[in-house]
This record gives C-alpha cells, sequence and structure tokens, in this order.
C-alpha cells in the first residue's frame, strides 16, 4: 500500500511539474511558430502545429532588412555585457567584505540592497534622467548601464552574501596556513567554489539589462542608440501592426537567453539553492 502511494505521489509531481512545464514554454512555442507563419495565416483560425510553413521567412527577412536590427542587437549586448561585468566585480568584492569582515552596520546594509532592488523601474527611470541630464549623461548608453546596475548590483549582493556566508571560513584558513596571502587565498579557494553564484549572478544581470524596455526607453532617444525592446516596440505602431516582424524580433532576443540557460543551468540552479542557505 505505501508503495502504490509514493507510486502515486511521484506520478502526480511529475505531471504537476509536466504540466507547469508546459504552461511556461507555451508563450515561448506560440511566438516562434508565428514568427515562420505566412502573414495570411498570423490571422486565420489558430493552430498548435501550422499548416503552412513561409520558406522563405518573410518576417526575418523584412524585420533584419527594414530595420536597424544588427545596430540595436549591439547596443543591447554592449550595455548588457559592461553591466554584467560591473555587477560582478562590485558585488563579489561587496558581498565578500561584508560576510568576512566586521562591517559596522551589515544587516543594515543587507537589508538596504533588498530593499533598493524592490523599487520598479519607472519609478527610478525619471528621477536618474533628471541626475543624467546635469550630469551630460542623457541619451547616452552610460546612463542606461549605471541604471541597470541599480538594478542588478543590489540582487547580487543579496545573493552572493548568502553564498559567501554559508562557505566555511576554514578553508580560507588551511589555504592562508599553507603560504597564501588572503588576497591570494581568496583567488585561488574562494572564486572557484564560488562560481555557481557568480553565473548566477551574471545570468540575473545580463537577463535584467537585455530585456529591460523603461530605463532604456526613457534615457535614450537617438535612433542609434536603441536597444533590442526599445527597437522592437517601435515597429508596433499606431495604424499597423507587424504582428509577423515582432513575433521574429522576439524570438532572436529570446534565443540568445534559451541558449544561455541550457548552457548554464547547473550552475545556476547550484547557485540560487547556495544562495538561499544563509547559515
Amino acid at each position: 500500500m505505501n508503495g502504490k502511494r509514493t507510486l502515486a505521489g511521484r506520478a502526480g509531481l511529475f505531471i504537476g511539474v509536466l504540466l507547469m512545464g508546459v504552461w511556461s514554454f507555451f508563450p515561448i512555442y506560440w511566438m516562434m511558430v508565428s514568427s515562420i507563419r505566412p502573414e495570411r495565416d498570423l490571422f486565420s483560425a489558430p493552430t498548435l502545429i501550422p499548416a503552412t510553413i513561409d520558406s522563405g521567412l518573410a518576417s526575418y527577412r523584412n524585420l533584419l532588412g527594414l530595420t536597424d536590427y544588427w545596430q540595436q542587437f549591439m547596443n543591447s549586448l554592449f550595455v548588457a555585457g559592461v553591466v554584467v561585468a560591473i555587477s560582478l566585480v562590485v558585488s563579489v568584492i561587496v558581498s565578500y567584505v561584508i560576510s568576512r569582515y566586521r562591517v559596522p552596520g551589515k544587516s543594515l546594509i543587507i537589508g538596504g540592497m533588498l530593499y533598493a532592488y524592490m523599487f520598479p523601474p519607472m519609478l527610478l527611470a525619471i528621477p536618474l534622467l533628471a541626475i543624467f541630464a546635469r550630469w551630460g549623461m542623457a541619451d547616452n548608453l552610460m546612463g542606461v548601464i549605471v541604471a541597470h546596475c541599480t538594478m542588478t548590483i543590489p540582487l547580487g549582493v543579496w545573493l552572493l552574501w548568502g553564498f559567501f556566508k554559508a562557505m566555511p571560513m576554514h578553508l580560507e584558513e588551511a589555504a592562508m596556513v599553507d603560504g597564501c596571502t588572503r588576497v591570494s587565498a581568496f583567488f585561488r579557494v574562494v572564486l572557484p567554489l564560488s562560481l555557481p553564484g557568480i553565473v548566477t549572478v551574471a545570468i540575473f544581470s545580463f537577463l535584467l539589462s537585455w530585456t529591460d524596455y523603461v530605463f532604456a526607453f526613457v534615457l535614450v532617444s537617438s535612433d542609434s542608440l536603441k536597444t533590442l525592446p526599445v527597437g522592437l516596440a517601435s515597429i508596433l505602431g499606431s495604424f499597423d501592426a507587424r504582428w509577423g516582424e515582432l513575433m521574429a524580433g522576439a524570438t532572436l532576443i529570446t534565443l540568445p537567453l534559451l541558449v544561455m540557460f541550457s548552457l548554464l543551468s547547473r550552475y545556476f540552479i547550484q547557485g540560487l539553492a547556495a544562495g538561499a542557505v544563509k547559515g
């Protein structure tokens, strides 16, 4: 009887996870399928499997040929790459110092980091625009980078603080007994063991920066500096909605994220699990 209950519980859990996975992935699937449908099929009766596929991929050709997609792609890649680099360096240093040294107001600092992350982007975008205009950083990708870091660094510090706090101190002490300095022990012992947490912060930082619309829309006005989400939204006109091109552009934006998660999912899960332990 207990064996049957256990089997039924596992089957129920499997079905629940499967349904949740289908529910989560279905919008992505529908977006990808819509991007390869002929334009006439986009407004016909919907089918899960397209009856016909546009062999010429007209939506992708129109998107890449008639818009500044590649320039917007490079802008997004530049912004996301710099945001990831800055977020990792600052988050690692701040979280390690807070977890290993006696810092006055440590709990207040960590709580403030998490509290700062709770502010919605729109609430920060307008004040940041006023500040950047005064500093001469308006309509500049560096302003977008700084704005993104206001969201990614607090989250990175919070995640890595829990990760470093759960890491035994005696590992560094053993390395220092063997002749390593504090800095050398950090680079030889702490950083390699922190790889899952660092990858988690990098993924979150890239994801937040790559998909951001609010900051990029408010802080940048030049067409040559638009990022992918802002450029894609501009395709949606007041009277003409190019749904095929929109689906194609959204698919191209999503593909790097899917590749990144598929390659780094193991480290991502380990980082989330370790960062949740506050020891």
